[in-house]
């Protein structure tokens, strides 16, 4: 014959378990790695994305008259009227467009400073 059948033993002066397994932790093994990963994905990548959502509703509901806006489209105008789910914008001199207000990107106020020019302050 020129296989021979190999048996598992038990090292010399080691107890043989009478459970025949490990600790407790040993049967919820399995679960516990897709356990661990699913918390993660939730921490790191849905309650961050909820969190912008919320915001952006907030944002949106908040548009009065006169807000600047940008678009997804990447239009910027300005609002001239809102309604419940829809707003003008006033994207040129008497050129108004009715957009729906969740294509909304941004909206920047009125009172919102402008950005400094380096070049203009390196010169005066």
């Amino acid at each position: 014959m020129l296989a021979t059948t190999a048996y598992a033993q038990t090292p010399a002066g080691a107890p043989a378990s009478a459970g025949g397994g490990g600790g407790p932790l040993d049967a919820f093994g399995p679960f516990l790695l897709p356990l661990g990963l699913i918390v993660l994905f939730y921490f790191m990548i849905l309650r961050p994305q909820q969190q912008r959502m919320k915001q952006h509703q907030a944002t949106i509901s908040a548009v009065k008259r006169g807000d600047t806006v940008v678009l997804n489209s990447g239009i910027i105008g300005k609002i001239a009227r809102v309604d419940e789910t829809e707003a003008a914008v006033e994207i040129a001199p008497n050129v108004t467009v009715k957009v729906v207000k969740s294509t909304i990107s941004e909206v920047r106020t009125r009172g919102e400073p402008a950005a400094a020019n380096d070049a203009k302050s390196a010169e005066g």
